[in-house]
């Protein structure tokens, strides 16, 4: 079976099926959100970088790929602070699992709001009116007036007189009442509105880029109704245009015309099947470069466990090996960023030296990554048997007092310290503990120094932590 025929004998699976269903779902998704807030420009400059990145890899440019490699964990962070309200949205839209209907308001409401609007609009009044959709916006809208009132064409208008309190505001309908006026609503962050229109449409598609509530303006200085919906504005002419447009998104339908919808829907067709042509080929590629097998040779440290208490490491203790790997691509490549480490367990050894062959149990590699080769393949390691001893601490002095001042005591706090040393003969019991430098040049006075202790990483203290030393040198 060819490469080809392999591939596709893969994407025919049942895993794999799901697997590109769930990212061209995952696609489609966030498109039509980003879309919808209009961030989708910022994002396509970052499917712009990562085509780049792409094809950088496939041409083996190692300067694209070393500050793709560099950058890209700090991309991610500085991505995730500015999409941060569009993630937001994202997963209060994921977790949205109302019915498709809305609360049925009836007709009667949506009338008199058409016919309102359409006063409001010959006066040149302007308005907001929001109508909720299944989304919550208690955290979108701020200020405003608790009411509890039906709706009314009088109390619309008294409410949006210039000369009330709250006219500058918006108006909430829920439930068929009037709960709240006078309220802010956030402002659109996007380019979609040019900048000839006022405030009230800025306002109003801020609120319908964040939530799916409807919102209905009116311009104070056009005379003109319009309509903001996901994100998306449309003008309203006649009250029976308003009242067909509120029943069809109580209806679940949006505020679309019909002979309308069939190209909406044939839009929304080719963006999911671009979708799934991406997923499809994101799949295929990850696919193709598991199955590009290399082999490389990776630097990678030795870590050491503690040996038993009665035992110490002494003579060579080797920090590095090399290691002859064989894998997919895109794994080397990983571990190349990431080194593992070879662990050896001293927990369980005894006296005298150990030859280790290093195997890939001591490495932790992903799965399809084999270990061919190590270099060196063993290491000999030698264990001594500890016994205590206490040691005197003596403070290593460097240079001469200045002048004719000479040393007349010195005196070191602790004096000394109990210590485990290894016994063998690669290496020497200690007569003495040495302390941190001392420079004598700088002293010219009796002085109270603190050190710190020096010694083989053999030896080690009884107590598990190295005494602070306080030297204490006294000169005439």
């Amino acid at each position: 079976m060819g490469p080809a025929e392999s591939l596709t004998y893969e994407l025919l699976t049942w895993r794999s099926g799901l697997d590109i269903l769930l990212i061209s779902f995952g696609l489609f998704f966030l498109y039509r959100t980003l879309l919808r807030l209009g961030t989708w420009k910022i994002l396509a400059g970052i499917l712009l970088a990562l085509m780049v990145f792409i094809l950088a890899n496939a041409m083996n440019l190692k300067g694209i790929e070393w500050i793709y490699h560099n950058v890209s964990n700090v991309a991610v962070l500085g991505l995730i602070i500015i999409f941060q309200p569009e993630l937001r949205k994202i997963l209060e839209k994921a977790v949205s699992v109302s019915p498709g209907r809305l609360k049925d308001q009836g007709t009667d409401l949506y009338e008199m709001t058409g016919e309102a609007l359409v006063k409001l609009a010959q006066k040149h009044c302007g308005a907001i009116l929001v109508f909720p959709g299944r989304e919550p916006i208690r955290d979108k809208i701020s200020g405003g007036y608790d009411l509890n009132a039906t709706p009314s064409i009088p109390l619309i208008f008294s409410i949006f007189d210039t000369n009330s309190p709250g006219h500058d505001g918006a108006v909430i309908i829920k439930n068929g009442k009037l709960t709240q006026f006078g309220v802010r609503l956030p402002m659109s962050q996007s380019t979609r509105l040019s900048n000839e229109l006022g405030t009230r449409h800025h306002a109003a598609m801020g609120l319908a880029e964040q939530t799916d509530s409807l919102v209905m303006v009116v311009s104070e200085e056009r005379g003109k109704v319009s309509l903001f919906v996901n994100g998306e504005m449309r003008p309203m002419r006649t009250a029976n245009e308003i009242t067909e447009a509120l029943i069809q998104y109580q209806r679940g339908k949006g505020f679309l015309e019909r002979n309308s919808v069939f190209k909406i829907r044939k839009r929304t067709i080719f963006q999911a099947v671009v979708s799934l042509v991406i997923a499809v080929i994101f799949w295929s590629s990850l696919t193709v470069a598991k199955r590009e097998i290399v082999e490389r040779v990776l630097p990678v440290s030795i870590d050491y466990t503690t040996p038993p208490e009665d035992l110490a490491l002494v003579g060579e203790k080797p920090n590095e090996v090399k290691v002859y790997l064989s894998g997919p691509k895109s794994d080397i490549d990983n571990l190349a960023n990431n080194p593992p480490s070879i662990k050896i367990d001293l927990s369980k050894m005894i006296k005298g030296v150990q030859t280790i062959i290093i195997t890939s149990e001591n490495l932790r590699l992903p799965k399809g990554v084999t270990l061919l080769d190590t270099s060196p393949q063993q290491l000999k390691l030698s264990l001594a048997a500890v016994v205590e001893k206490n040691l005197p601490i003596a403070p290593q002095i460097i240079g001469k007092l200045p002048g004719t001042l000479k040393i007349k005591k010195i005196t070191v706090t602790p004096n000394s310290v109990l210590v485990a040393v290894p016994v063998s003969k690669e290496e020497k019991i200690p007569t003495e503990i040495l302390t941190t430098p001392i420079y004598l040049e700088s002293i010219s006075t009796d002085s109270k120094l603190f050190c710190k202790i020096i010694a083989r990483p053999s030896i080690q203290p009884v107590s598990k932590r190295w005494p602070d030393v306080e030297v204490f040198i006294e000169v005439k």
